[in-house]
């Protein structure tokens, strides 16, 4: 309690916010010194996360929710009360002071705005993944969706990411980057549920985080150990060399998916082969696909995506079409 009490001080009111993307409980030093010395802490919401773990700490939370005349009253006299927020922020509370204030007819105590938690980076992910959760709970067409029946729209969002970059579109792109994180946190949702037809155990996105936490750790002994890379080819081969010790694969070609397509695959093979150091001569065929197979190896040895080269010259050929048709 605050012993300098004066009968002619407004006193204070204390906003106390907090995260629920955190832990109930951590909460700040400064908040906890505020909540320990207040005259009073008020709360709306008697299923406030935190109110638990506050009165374990010995704070004293009366459950009301209180207009905003009555708060001025409660201040009355340099008294000093925290309110403890509820995950709207308390609007109504708010406003009510405002106008209270803007009359220019009421002594207004102080009103601090103190955040008792603050969200990491990475803290909206945590609504992401609840929000996946209720929806493939709840939702007719959600709840029946397999790993098989979304592979499409895996690879949809991945051609439409692919085209926000190309167009340089900020705007665009960072929605194409929630489509694919989207895909990628609801699949891992459905392989929380056993399934049957499925090889392996269930497992959860925090599964899917820490597998490439452990593979990004792993690959990167220049960051994380002891190893060192000055330039990106080191920071390359630190990174093929850690794969293959995976891996232990028995050919360059193992985990190269034979689905993606044609130009990037014959690059990508292009690449393996180049990376192990092996003379490999081209198929002799006719026809164009042996013609593209040796422009893409020729432009992967270049240092060109061919994949994207094509795409680039389709686009244009697309505006050329338009131009034709009348189009601006």
């Amino acid at each position: 309690m605050n012993p300098e009490h004066t009968s002619t001080s407004p006193g204070r009111i204390v906003l106390l916010t907090t995260s629920h993307r955190v832990a109930p409980g951590l909460l700040s030093w400064p908040a906890w010194n505020e909540l320990h010395q207040a005259d009073s802490v008020l709360c709306a919401d008697p299923a406030h996360p935190q109110l638990p773990y506050l009165r374990e700490a010995g704070v004293t939370v009366v459950e009301t929710a209180p207009t905003a005349e009555e708060l001025i009253d409660a201040c009355a006299g340099g008294r000093t009360v925290v309110v403890v927020a509820t995950g709207e922020g308390e609007p109504r509370l708010t406003d009510g002071l405002a106008r209270l204030a803007g009359s220019g007819r009421i002594a207004m105590p102080d009103l601090e705005l103190l955040p008792a938690s603050y969200d990491l980076p990475g803290a909206r992910l945590l609504d992401l993944v609840q929000v996946m959760d209720r929806i493939r709970r709840e939702c007719p067409w959600s709840s029946q969706q397999t790993h098989k029946g979304l592979a499409k729209y895996g690879i949809e969002e991945a051609y439409e990411l692919v085209e926000a970059i190309e167009d340089g579109d900020r705007t665009e792109l960072r929605e194409e980057l929630g489509d694919v994180l989207l895909q990628v946190v609801f699949h891992a949702r459905i392989a929380e549920e056993a399934d049957p037809e499925e090889e392996g155990e269930p497992f959860s996105i925090d599964d899917v985080a820490g597998t490439i936490v452990a593979k990004l750790i792993h690959r990167h002994p220049h960051v994380f150990g002891d190893d060192s890379a000055e330039t990106p080819e080191d920071v390359k081969a630190h990174w093929l060399r850690t794969k293959a010790e995976e891996k232990q694969r028995d050919s360059v070609t193992d985990g190269v998916p034979l689905g993606q397509p044609g130009l990037a695959l014959a690059a990508k093979l292009a690449s393996r082969t180049r990376t192990a150091g092996l003379a490999v001569e081209l198929p002799a065929g006719e026809g164009v696909g042996y013609e593209l197979l040796a422009l893409a190896v020729r432009a992967e040895a270049a240092g060109t995506d061919p994949e994207a080269a094509l795409r680039a010259a389709a686009r244009a050929y697309r505006d050329a079409i338009r131009a034709a048709e009348g189009h601006a």
